[in-house]
């Protein structure tokens, strides 16, 4: 008589990070302790900022007495969020930093989800919060992924690695973090511990994370009045 096995559950295939900095900061602003998305009120104006220094890195943006100016010889991006945004920097003309920092926020949060959802990074379940309201539980499907992501980004930090050879992507990870506050990336106490530190190397990143600064201090300010 034959024996029937227990079932093994599915295996989850090797993920690899993503590429772009909207997607690799979506999945360090989760917070695995608690299972959800941490500091939602920032997160909007944070993904703006990583999709414009992604754009900067690529050569499809330059910065031009602080407002970002199209460079028409570069190739455009693949990623539908970065070519989108430039589309929108193209049409529109010439604005400060800021200004796109602060445009279409839910929807750069709505698509960057949909994106890692897409590619199977993160798990979307809808659910309603005390049985009324409607909202989406996230589940990060590769949590080593996650890992690495953060290891890559709080290794900045270490004073043995020079400021100028850090690589500018994890770097601006970091300082995006600091600037936003997002603890699950850069703690309260490691911030204040590397707060020169973080300063050399938003330097090195460019004009958007004091750009990001300036519009998470209006939206306080305007928040408190």
């Amino acid at each position: 008589m034959s024996r029937t096995l227990p079932k093994r559950p599915p295996r989850v295939g090797r993920a690899e990070p993503p590429h772009a900095l909207t997607a690799r900061l979506f999945l360090l602003a989760y917070d695995p302790a608690k299972g959800r998305l941490t500091n939602r009120s920032k997160l909007g104006k944070a993904l703006r900022a990583a999709a414009l220094i992604d754009l900067q890195l690529r050569g499809n943006l330059a910065d031009d007495n602080d407002r970002p100016k199209v460079v028409a010889k570069a190739p455009p991006p693949t990623d539908d969020i970065l070519a989108g945004i430039l589309a929108e920097i193209s049409a529109i003309g010439p604005r400060k930093w800021r200004t796109w920092i602060d445009r279409r926020q839910r929807k750069i949060v709505r698509d960057v989800r949909d994106e890692l959802a897409r590619t199977q990074l993160i798990k979307v379940e809808p659910h309603r919060i005390l049985g009324i309201f409607p909202a989406d539980r996230i589940t990060i499907r590769h949590p080593l992924v996650r890992r690495q992501l953060l290891q890559r980004t709080t290794d900045v930090l270490r004073p043995s690695r020079l400021v100028t050879r850090v690589d500018l992507r994890d770097a601006s990870l970091a300082v995006l973090a600091s600037t936003a506050d997002f603890r699950t990336i850069i703690s309260k106490e490691s911030g204040r511990r590397h707060k020169d530190r973080l300063a050399q190397l938003a330097v090195r990143v460019g004009p958007v994370p004091a750009a990001l600064k300036k519009s998470i201090q209006a939206s306080a300010a305007s928040a408190a009045g």
